[in-house]
């Protein structure tokens, strides 16, 4: 069977658009597209849970958003490739292209959050640069997945002195509070790996910690 064969184009179509994002990643483009456009849990998704166990499925936040969507385009052109080429040979012939597709994509996308984790283990981490966690206290940061509560820490980002995104777990401050995806909110306190902060318009604000 061919890679150009019509009932392969979905696949052909994926891999073309991995060579794209590579050459995005190349020449720096991506790091642009990243920084304009970090992924937020889609409204609605974050109660009760939902979207961190989406999140956490899928392997959203795990690695940078480019590397994600790599990886998935390889995952999904292979297993497309090597399926129908499976069918092929034993069927005697491969499935339409469009119903191919999305039996790959299916498959992809939960395949694809495990293909991340041990890309995530090896990628070098935010925390690694020369700025300590403690100096990111009282500095602003951005809930950007999920809802955090008390003992139930959402995924949040901080810009250090330097300009570097730092990605660490927020709680809020006031243990009945939550902050929601989006809110913008002051890192008062860390305790281990875990910071501590506050909504703008709380009043807990002021309060000494």
């Amino acid at each position: 069977m061919s890679l150009l064969a019509p009932y392969n184009l979905p696949f052909l179509i994926a891999f073309g658009a991995l060579v794209v994002v590579a050459v995005l990643q190349l020449t720096g483009i991506a790091d642009a597209i990243e920084g304009a456009g970090d992924f937020d849990a889609p409204d609605g998704l974050d109660a009760g849970g939902v979207g961190e166990a989406l999140a956490t499925l899928l392997g959203l936040g795990r690695v940078p958003l480019m590397v994600w969507l790599a990886s998935l385009l390889f995952t999904f052109g292979s297993i497309g490739v090597i399926g129908q080429a499976v069918l092929s040979g034993s069927l005697g012939a491969p499935l339409p292209a469009a119903l191919a597709a999305l039996l790959a994509g299916g498959a992809a996308l939960p395949l694809n959050g495990l293909v991340v984790r041990p890309l995530a283990a090896i990628m070098p981490r935010d925390e690694t640069t020369a700025v300590s966690l403690d100096a990111l206290v009282r500095r602003d940061a951005e809930i950007q997945i999920g809802t955090a509560r008390s003992g139930s820490p959402a995924r949040a980002k901080v810009i250090d002195v330097h300009g570097q995104a730092h990605f660490v777990m927020v709680e809020p401050h006031d243990q009945t509070a939550e902050l929601q995806t989006g809110d913008t909110v002051l890192l008062v306190r860390r305790e281990g790996e875990t910071f501590y902060g506050v909504h703008y318009e709380s009043p807990h604000l002021g309060l000494d910690t």
